[in-house]
């Protein structure tokens, strides 16, 4: 698969040098939608040979897509075909995965790409999914595609999981803020700025005993046994006592049955959601160890399981990269700066903040870990702060470059297929 895939890399790379003008080319336009897609058939010149077409979601209709591409080619004389999608949701999967398996060329036109250049086809902004479709051929005929990533099943596997692993922690995190600032907030206010809300005492109040006037009805000790709290550290025997103390003069709201009810459903689905992110987290290690690159990711300082796993599924098959800049576009630490006017020379760059913001996040992350922990990496980040330490942001500057430098030494791990050595710190 990886070499299938490489192969297809290589393909794209000599279609976008030939497409322009090119006299064997059939190109398809494809604006995907949900149930029905439109389909628009050109050449590279320019030329319209079948304007619309429009095919089911389903394996007749794409079996369609393709008798209908067949048969303009062999009409028109006609020896390569290219079909272009504009990736809508996850609805132009099934018939991307459908055309490369069948052994057709696919290539992405970026979103922006296709709203810039609507209106320079006619000079108007108005969409239309009559004429979506040659807006993506018209771009294709440029050269301005993207390459169609179909990596093998585990990579696909693991991106899944990630995916499916943020989902789970924006819900956990959307689910605790509804606790704490509609349920704690309103019926005992005073609570929130004294529990730790990192462990389970916080969580244990609100499911046996948000009620207030509850609490202080009660001694310390039956207060202890209702929230059935064990193994009561001295810092957590603080905080309960000065919860117990404030029950005694809250102002919160009155609660009802239905609120209570609401707390015991929402600590319930907040602890479903805590127990699916821990075996989410389990079913990622298990997949990443199916990868070689994975140890090698491991070893770099500051490099967990989590951004181990992050680094290996945004970067895949690192043969797909020539270089080093590739690299960093794809999380966004690539320069880039609006030079125009006469300060253009002056203009200082920073990070375009493109791709993958969680892997940017993460790896800035662990240049903050390397930096403070590993003797390494100290050495390197305090030679790269000498005679500038006065100058404002800079530490958080040049955590930005040593994370841009991780994710270069972390594809070349992969590449190389080696364990980190302080070498590659010093590398260009």
């Amino acid at each position: 698969m990886e070499r299938e895939n490489c192969n297809r890399l290589a393909e794209f790379r000599q279609l976008r040098k030939d497409i322009r003008g090119s006299d064997k080319h059939l190109i398809v336009g494809i604006d995907v939608a949900k149930e029905r897609h439109n389909a628009f058939f050109g050449t590279a010149t320019g030329e319209t040979l079948y304007r619309r077409l429009i095919f089911d979601n389903d394996k007749d209709g794409f079996e369609r897509l393709l008798l209908q591409a067949e048969a303009m080619k062999v009409q028109h004389g006609l020896k390569k075909v290219v079909f272009g999608l504009e990736p809508t949701a996850n609805y132009h999967k099934p018939l991307g995965e459908y055309l490369i398996k069948n052994g057709y060329a696919v290539v992405l036109v970026a979103t922006d790409a296709v709203k810039k250049n609507r209106s320079l086809l006619d000079g108007r902004w108005d969409k239309n999914d009559k004429k979506d479709p040659a807006n993506v051929a018209d771009l294709i005929s440029q050269g301005k595609c993207l390459f169609y990533e179909h990596p093998r099943h585990e990579v696909r596997d693991l991106r899944n999981l990630l995916s499916f692993q943020r989902k789970l922690k924006k819900l956990e995190h959307s689910t605790r803020m509804r606790i704490r600032n509609h349920l704690v907030a309103q019926y005992f206010p005073e609570m929130d700025t004294c529990c730790n809300w990192g462990v389970n005492e916080g969580l244990a109040i609100v499911k046996s005993c948000l009620d207030p006037a509850a609490i202080s009805a009660l001694q310390y000790d039956e207060f202890l046994r209702k929230i059935q709290t064990r193994g009561v550290t001295l810092a957590q025997q603080r905080r309960l006592s000065t919860v117990w103390q404030r029950a005694f003069k809250s102002m919160g709201c009155e609660c009802g049955l239905s609120v209570e009810y609401e707390a015991r459903m929402m600590v319930k689905i907040l602890e479903q959601l805590r127990m699916s992110i821990a075996d989410t987290q389990q079913q990622i290690k298990t997949i990443c160890e199916k990868f070689s690159e994975y140890e090698y990711l491991l070893s770099i300082p500051g490099f967990g399981p989590d951004i181990s796993a992050k680094a290996l599924g945004a970067i895949g098959y690192p043969f797909r990269f020539d270089n080093a800049s590739q690299v960093l576009k794809l999380v966004g630490l690539d320069l880039s700066a609006s030079r125009s006017g006469k300060n253009s020379n002056n203009i200082t760059p920073s990070i375009s903040k493109k791709g993958k913001s969680e892997l940017r996040y993460a790896l800035y992350q662990a240049a903050l870990i390397a930096s403070s922990k590993d003797k390494h990496f100290i050495a390197y980040f305090t030679n790269k702060l000498r005679g500038r330490e006065k100058e404002k942001g800079i530490k958080t500057k040049m955590r930005v470059k040593l994370s841009a430098k991780m994710m270069i030494i972390a594809w070349t791990l992969m590449k190389k297929k080696e364990f980190f050595d302080p070498k590659y710190l010093n590398m260009e």
